[in-house]
C-alpha cells in the first residue's frame, strides 16, 4: 500500500518565521571568518565609537556605504544596460567619515586572505595597495586605461560574465525557471494572504507602478500587474527583515514575448553607522537608502524607489541579469594585492564623486600626510585593520562554539 505524503509543510508558517532566519544566518556566519565579518557588524560599529576623537583622519562629509565589506561590491547595470562596478548595497548608507569605509573594506579583504590560507606578508601587501588605490580616485593625473589594466581576475571574471548575462539566466539562477512564477523551496518560502494582498496593492495602485515608470519609462501609465510573489530568504545580515521577490508584468510585456521585472522588496531599518552631525539625511530609512544609492552607486540608485509596506519602511530595486556580487572567497597571492588596489579604487572613486577639486585636494593631502614614506601603510589604516581582526577572530570562536552546541554533529 503506497505510503501517503507528509501533509506537514517544509516551510515556516509566515508568522513564525524568525527562529528558522535565525539558525540559517547563524550557519552561514560560522562557515568562516570572513563570512561573519561580513554578517555581522555590529562590532565594527562597536569599535568605532570606542575610538577617541583623533584617532582617523576626519575626512569630508559624504555620503558612505556605511558597511564596506567585499560582498557589497559588484558589478551593477544601469537601465542600458551598461555595466561597472559599485557598491551595492547600501543598507548603511549615511553622511559620515569616509575613512570609515576605507577600514571596514581592509578589514574584509584581510579575513578573506585569512580565509584562503595567505600568508601575512600578502595581507600587510594588500593594506598597502588598499591606501595606494583609494588615493588614486582622488589623483587627476591617473588615467582610466591605468585604471582598467589593474583589475583583478575576481573582477575580470564577474564583468565577463555580467555583460553576457540574460534574463533566462537570471531567472535560472536567482528563480530556478524561465516560467512567469517562482518555485518555492529553499530560497523562497510561501506569503501569508495579508503579505500577497500587500504587495499586489504596492505595485498595481501605489509607489510600485511609480517605479515601473522608472523602469520602463517608454511605457509611463502602463498597466502593472504582479505575476507571482515569495518571501525572499535572501543575505545574511539581512536576514530577519522583511524580503519579498516580485515578479511583475508591465504593459503586457510577457503577453508579447517579453520579460517580466524582477524586483526585490527589502525592509530599510534604522542604521547603525555613525554619521557626522549637525548633517541633513531623509529621515525614513528607505528614503535614506534611496539617497545614498543615487549618490555612491547610480547605477543602481536610478533603479530604486522606496516606499511603505505593511507601515515599515522598504525599498524596491529592480535586479537585472547583469547585477552579481564578487567571489572572493578563495584569493591568489597576486590576485588579492590586485583586488585590494581595485575595490578600493572603486571605493574612493564614489566618494571624490561628491566633493569638488578643492576638497578632493585636501582629502588627498590629509591621507598622504599621514604616510611616512610613499608606500607605507598610515599606521590608523594598519593598526586599526590589525585590532579589528583580533576583535573579529575571538568573536568568531565563540560564534562557533555556540552554534556547535546548538548543532551538534549527529
Amino acid at each position: 500500500m503506497p505510503q501517503k505524503k507528509s501533509t506537514v509543510s517544509r516551510y515556516p508558517d509566515p508568522g513564525a518565521r524568525q527562529p528558522r532566519l535565525a539558525e540559517i544566518r547563524n550557519s552561514k556566519m560560522a562557515t568562516s571568518a570572513h563570512a561573519y565579518v561580513r554578517g555581522n557588524a555590529r562590532h565594527f560599529y562597536t569599535w568605532l565609537a570606542r575610538l577617541h576623537a583623533g584617532s582617523l583622519p576626519e575626512g569630508p562629509g559624504v555620503w558612505i556605504c556605511g558597511d564596506c565589506h567585499i560582498g557589497n561590491l559588484g558589478p551593477v547595470a544601469d537601465a542600458d544596460g551598461d555595466v561597472a562596478i559599485q557598491i551595492r548595497d547600501l543598507d548603511q548608507t549615511v553622511i559620515g567619515n569616509p575613512a570609515h569605509d576605507l577600514i571596514r573594506l581592509g578589514l574584509s579583504l584581510a579575513t578573506a586572505a585569512r580565509s584562503s590560507d595567505l600568508p601575512g606578508v600578502i595581507t600587510a601587501r594588500m593594506m598597502a595597495a588598499l591606501i595606494d588605490g583609494y588615493e588614486q580616485a582622488f589623483d587627476p593625473h591617473q588615467s582610466d586605461q591605468m585604471r582598467k589594466a589593474q583589475r583583478p581576475a575576481v573582477v575580470r571574471v564577474a564583468m565577463k560574465e555580467a555583460v553576457h548575462r540574460s534574463w533566462r539566466k537570471l531567472a535560472r539562477q536567482s528563480i530556478a525557471g524561465t516560467d512567469p512564477s517562482i518555485p518555492l523551496g529553499k530560497r523562497f518560502w510561501p506569503l501569508s494572504t495579508k503579505e500577497r494582498k500587500e504587495i499586489h496593492a504596492l505595485f498595481e495602485t501605489g509607489t510600485g507602478s511609480a517605479l515601473a515608470t522608472v523602469l520602463r519609462p517608454a511605457q509611463a501609465g502602463a498597466k502593472v500587474k504582479v505575476l507571482d510573489a515569495a518571501y525572499w530568504v535572501k543575505g545574511c545580515s539581512s536576514l530577519g527583515r522583511l524580503r519579498y521577490a516580485v515578479l511583475v508584468d508591465i504593459g503586457h510585456a510577457c503577453a508579447d514575448g517579453g520579460a517580466p521585472c524582477l524586483v526585490d522588496i527589502k525592509e530599510a531599518i534604522a542604521v547603525s553607522a555613525p554619521r557626522y552631525p549637525r548633517v541633513r539625511m531623509p529621515r525614513d530609512n528607505a528614503q535614506r537608502v534611496v539617497e545614498g544609492a543615487r549618490h555612491l552607486s547610480p547605477f543602481l540608485g536610478d533603479r530604486m524607489n522606496a516606499a511603505r509596506l505593511d507601515g515599515r519602511a522598504v525599498v524596491l530595486r529592480e535586479l537585472l541579469p547583469q547585477d552579481l556580487k564578487l567571489d572572493a572567497e578563495k584569493l591568489g597571492e597576486a590576485d588579492a594585492v590586485k583586488a585590494a588596489h581595485f575595490l578600493a579604487l572603486v571605493v574612493g572613486r564614489a566618494h571624490a564623486s561628491q566633493m569638488d577639486g578643492a576638497t578632493r585636494k585636501s582629502w588627498l593631502a590629509e591621507l598622504r600626510r599621514s604616510r611616512e614614506r610613499s608606500r607605507d601603510t598610515p599606521s590608523w589604516l594598519w593598526l586599526s585593520v590589525v585590532e579589528l581582526i583580533s576583535i573579529h577572530e575571538a568573536a568568531y570562536l565563540e560564534h562557533c562554539r555556540g552554534f556547535a552546541a546548538e548543532k551538534p554533529i549527529e
